[in-house]
């Protein structure tokens, strides 16, 4: 397995190649598919949003297996998402997580939104999204911005920088992969409006 900065170098020039048009992957996915029958080794874990704008392989211009992506609105870490990501760390030895919030989230607008007029969200589920990702967000609505897109802004860097601290905090399994130097986390995030990933590292 390569290291992980090894690993997120190859994610790095793969957003470049994303950007210009220039994908190495191939036409035909057949024997890609087939050699991946047997097993997998995904050298990068991505942790993202479930925004259809968002797929996390072709940003990356990545192919089959090179990838394990967890996905969930606002790219939040509960148990069932964690327990994913152990899985990946642990059976495959992963060497490198990836949070990846993106511009224009939905979730975090929602959270936004609830904290500065709270109300009734209709869903209970919905509503669970939005209280894992509120106090992350809450803090930054009592300080003064520039603009709603600042505090947009800074919120989902917020957001993502809370998830990348609760993988840790909440997993056993990963604190103690990263303190032997098998793991490393990264908090990033992906523009819709030019396709840059932004690495936070």
């Amino acid at each position: 397995m390569i290291s992980a900065a090894e690993a997120l170098q190859k994610l790095k020039d793969g957003n470049q190649r994303y950007l210009a048009n220039e994908s190495t992957l191939p036409s035909s996915h057949d024997q890609q598919r087939n050699a991946l029958v047997a097993g997998q080794a995904p050298y990068a874990i991505v942790l993202g949003c479930s925004d259809s704008r968002v797929p996390t392989e072709l940003i990356f211009d990545q192919g089959l297996g090179d990838v394990f992506v967890i996905r969930v609105a606002g790219n939040i870490a509960t148990p069932t998402q964690i327990g994913s990501i152990e899985y990946a760390a642990e059976q495959f030895g992963t060497p490198l997580i990836i949070v990846l919030g993106h511009s224009h989230c939905g979730a975090v607008k929602a959270t936004l939104a609830q904290v500065q007029n709270p109300g009734d969200i209709g869903s209970p589920n919905l509503a669970a999204i939005v209280e894992k990702i509120q106090p992350a967000v809450a803090p930054l609505c009592s300080h003064n911005h520039d603009s709603d897109e600042t505090l947009e802004q800074n919120a989902i860097r917020a957001n993502v920088d809370a998830s990348v601290a609760q993988l840790t905090a909440d997993s056993a399994v990963l604190a103690r992969r990263v303190e032997n130097g098998e793991l490393n986390i990264v908090g990033a995030q992906y523009f819709l409006e030019s396709g840059i990933v932004e690495f936070f590292d």
